[in-house]
């Protein structure tokens, strides 16, 4: 048991260092984590050994996992329903480009240039075709983005982006059988009674000590995900949905979203950026260099060069178009669970998962660099944010 305590102290001390170069740099602190996390299993590898790491541990996963579905999930709730209403139209316009264009683009060059097979070739497609809620979401928080009309257009429009990843991995590889089935009548049945169900129990029981809402919520997000995964699909999945469902609920309980952001930022996001990271083999990467930097090249070009235009047809000029499309263009959730689904299901070989990985997380780190250092829309930013700084979770404020 002290090798556990052991290593979730080297895993601290990785978030610990990645937090202060996100203060260094003034980078987002999902960022650094992800690069701490590619570095940190290069080096402990060398001197220790990969297994000290212990990535793959069901522990490690568990807390990576719980972490990338709470996130979601904030990310959703942060998704205020009359934004949703009145930019439905851009969100569904630049959300289907931002996954129409990389899907097919990227689908198409690993089929033909990169010699691939037909049915890696369409995983190549779907996990390049995601956008990060997570990155995203991450971002906007510690710029206070997300409490802007700009930011919720953004998220709005990776919701839709991401829903089409989903259901194109659902249609395209997983099978439907009589489970699949069973998940989509109940998550019919849960998300129409969610909100009249929660603004019930938490007026009845909600506002004390114990934290109640918050053991609710972690319950609906286990239950939920363990149904999505038992009938073939991945526990983040749900997350998201659930979080715009309780959105004219517990996204307007300012106290409990910040108690979330302190249990999620504090201590699950961390091995969850850092734990991507650390899947990446470089050298595999060092054997095939030209198949990362060919992925690479293809996600961000197949992404940008729709985007920039169809971004602008809704009024953001500027920088701000440009910061909308970077952001757009950025992948690590869906990508790395499309990945992981393709491995485990032997669509994809081992070499293939490392490069669509290193290729999803470098997605994450580059285009959000480039927006954050060149075309952030500075005018759109609360005033107390105006000076660009990553925040602690205890600065983050309310989300209104």
């Amino acid at each position: 048991m002290e090798q556990v305590w052991f290593s979730a102290a080297l895993w601290l001390i990785l978030a610990l260092i990645a937090t202060l170069l996100s203060i260094w740099f003034r980078i987002s602190t999902a960022l650094s984590e992800i690069v701490v996390g590619t570095v940190a299993q290069v080096i402990i590898g060398a001197l220790i050994g990969t297994e000290v790491l212990g990535a793959k541990s069901a522990w490690v996963g568990f807390l990576a996992g719980t972490g990338a579905i709470v996130l979601t999930f904030l990310a959703g709730a942060e998704l205020d329903p009359a934004i949703f209403r009145t930019k439905w139209k851009e969100a569904m316009v630049v959300g289907l480009v931002g996954f129409f264009a990389p899907f097919l683009g990227a689908a198409a060059v690993a089929r033909f240039l990169l010699g691939w097979s037909v049915q890696s070739s369409w995983l190549a497609g779907v996990a390049l075709s995601t956008t990060s809620v997570a990155v995203v979401y991450a971002v906007m928080l510690e710029l206070g983005l997300n409490r802007t009309d700009f930011g919720k257009g953004i998220l709005a429009a990776c919701f839709v982006n991401d829903l089409g990843t989903v259901i194109a991995l659902g249609l395209i590889f997983a099978p439907f059988t009589v489970r699949t089935l069973i998940f989509v009548v109940v998550c019919v049945v849960v998300f129409a009674a969610l909100p009249f169900v929660t603004h019930w129990f938490f007026r009845k029981y909600g506002g004390r000590v114990s934290e109640l809402e918050a053991k609710y919520i972690l319950f609906l997000l286990f239950g939920m995900g363990g149904l999505s995964t038992w009938a073939g699909s991945e526990a983040v999945l749900p997350a998201y949905i659930i979080g715009m469902v309780l959105a004219g609920t517990v996204g307007k309980d300012h106290v409990l979203i910040r108690r979330l952001r302190t249990l999620t930022f504090g201590l699950l996001t961390p091995f969850y950026f850092i734990r991507a990271g650390s899947l990446v083999s470089v050298p595999a990467l060092a054997a095939t260099p030209l198949v990362f930097l060919t992925l690479l090249a293809t996600k961000m070009v197949s992404k940008m060069v729709p985007l920039v235009p169809t971004v602008r047809a809704f009024n953001h000029q500027g920088h701000q178009g440009l910061y909308y499309s970077l952001m757009m263009s950025t992948g690590l959730t869906f990508g790395t669970i499309s990945a992981l689904f393709g491995l485990n299901h032997h669509i994809i070989t081992d070499a293939q998962y490392s490069h669509l990985v290193a290729t999803v997380i470098a997605s994450a780190v580059i285009p959000t660099a480039i927006a954050n250092a060149w075309f952030m829309p500075r005018h759109l930013l609360p005033k107390a944010e105006a000076v660009v700084r990553p925040m602690l979770v205890e600065d983050a404020g309310p989300a209104e």
